[in-house]
């Protein structure tokens, strides 16, 4: 039988696959907010978008709704909403979103809803529409309120906690999910169990992830090199804007940070002061997505966290007006990968542009790194904070490694313990029990101990420089 396409044909390329499932994060807003975060990182993206109402039109919302239930090649999906601020777009607006789901999904399709909000606009009619349509909305919470109000203030500079601890009560008084989500910066990277014990406590959340700011700056223009005007990559300079009046376009460049970054080393010591106290108590009550990231890797499955996936490049963003960014972090004009509305979805997301972006995660990891024992766990960190070297010089290391580093190796044996409870179909948090034993009896050994001998727990320390000093 001759082929269909005769002499001289040409064939129209093969559409590449895209991955069976995606996560994207819809902006029906786009950077506008009622807040103005100092360490804010996409306020400064409406300059992208001159003249723009900044309001995501009905048109789109349903093309962005078909096309993404069209790209999913699994029996679920995420409706993922975030700004800006998305509950400035009202009621009406994600009243509408479930109508235009339940227009396209497919029969025995399961979707999940979840929005990020700073929970100041939240009032009981959004708060019981989420509760009707099981929202998981993630909450903008940096602690106390000092540590809170510290960055968190809206565009009159003042302070947010009392709202944000209002919404809060509005979504749990109906019965909302919600998930905390809290950056680490300066002003709370120092105090980890309080600010631990606040969300878990004051705030009764079961939910918690951990997010380190890490504002990046060029170096300002010098004659002499960078290093001898002793600008070392990493280095904390004071931040150079405060507000959105001041605030220039922020890309992902540079290879300073501004003094409100958290460092490496507080991160590190930050996750590890939580985890000291959740593996005591709150194993299998509070989740910790750092702690489970953690696990899922000791335990031999792939991250579900992008930033210590093997690769990444399915995690992307959608601006109000359909333009498609290869990550939330990168709504660069260099990182635009195309429009829905005039590319399909599923076409951008498996573009070999996308692809590419997704595969230098791996392929332009240092050789530190590719050697690092904790590799398997971390793989080398997010892209945008790969701007430091090496020891021996290599450019690309992430610049909260040493963190990653002393977390994932405090975590080491109690991570095995765990794996090993799952792998025999027992509970986690059996572990709780065996940590009790073990604290009495390095408290009962610390008392019969000589005030110069080395402390029981076997730190290397005396005992009145460890657990005697307490």
């Amino acid at each position: 039988m001759p082929d269909a396409a005769g002499p001289g044909t040409v064939l129209p390329p093969a559409r590449r696959e895209g991955p069976p499932a995606f996560h994207l994060l819809a902006k029906p807003t786009g950077a506008t907010c009622n807040l103005d975060c100092a360490y804010c990182f996409f306020l400064s993206k409406e300059m992208l978008y001159p003249g723009s109402r900044f309001r995501m039109a009905d048109g789109m919302l349903e093309a962005y709704i078909r096309q993404l239930i069209e790209a999913h090649r699994v029996p679920e999906v995420t409706i993922a909403w975030q700004g800006g601020e998305p509950t400035m777009m009202g009621v009406d607006f994600f009243r509408r979103s479930v109508e235009l789901v339940e227009k396209h999904r497919r029969p025995a399709m399961t979707v999940a809803y979840t929005i990020q909000t700073n929970g100041t606009l939240i009032d009981d009619e959004l708060a019981a529409f989420f509760a009707e349509h099981d929202f998981l909305v993630g909450m903008s919470i940096d602690g106390p309120r000092a540590m809170h109000d510290a960055y968190r203030v809206d565009r009159g500079g003042r302070p947010t906690f009392d709202r944000v601890m209002r919404g809060l009560e509005i979504l749990r008084r109906h019965g909302v999910d919600v998930n905390a989500l809290t950056t680490l910066h300066r002003a709370n990277a120092d105090h980890p169990v309080e600010v631990y014990r606040f969300l878990r406590d004051d705030c009764g959340l079961r939910f918690i992830q951990f997010i380190p700011i890490v504002e990046r700056l060029p170096a300002p223009p010098i004659d002499a090199p960078v290093e001898r005007a002793g600008l070392t990559p990493g280095l904390a300079v004071k931040a150079p804007w405060t507000s959105w009046r001041d605030r220039p376009p922020y890309r992902q460049e540079g290879t300073l940070v501004t003094d409100r970054s958290v460092t490496a080393d507080q991160y590190g010591a930050f996750l590890i002061g939580v985890f000291e106290e959740w593996v005591r108590r709150d194993i299998g009550t509070v989740y910790v997505q750092m702690f489970d990231v953690a696990l899922a890797s000791w335990y031999g499955e792939p991250s579900a966290l992008c930033v210590h996936a093997e690769t990444c490049g399915t995690a992307l963003a959608l601006e109000h007006n359909g333009d498609l960014y290869s990550c939330d972090h990168f709504v660069e004009e260099t990182y635009r990968i195309g429009n829905i509305a005039e590319t399909p979805l599923v076409e951008l997301v498996a573009s070999e542009r996308q692809v590419a972006f997704g595969r230098a995660k791996r392929d332009t990891l240092p050789a530190y790194c590719r050697a690092c024992d904790v590799r398997f766990a971390c793989h080398g960190g997010c892209p945008k904070d790969r701007f430091v070297r090496t020891p021996d010089g290599e450019p690309g290391l992430d610049y909260l490694c040493a963190g990653y580093r002393a977390f994932f190796h405090h975590v080491d044996e109690p991570m095995r313990a765990m794996a090993a409870l799952l792998r025999r179909g027992r509970a986690p948090a059996e572990l709780v029990g065996w940590y009790a034993a073990e604290d009495a009896r390095i408290r009962d050994a610390v008392r019969r101990a000589g005030r110069d001998e080395p402390c029981p727990c076997g730190s290397g320390r005396m005992v009145t420089l460890c657990h005697g000093a307490a």
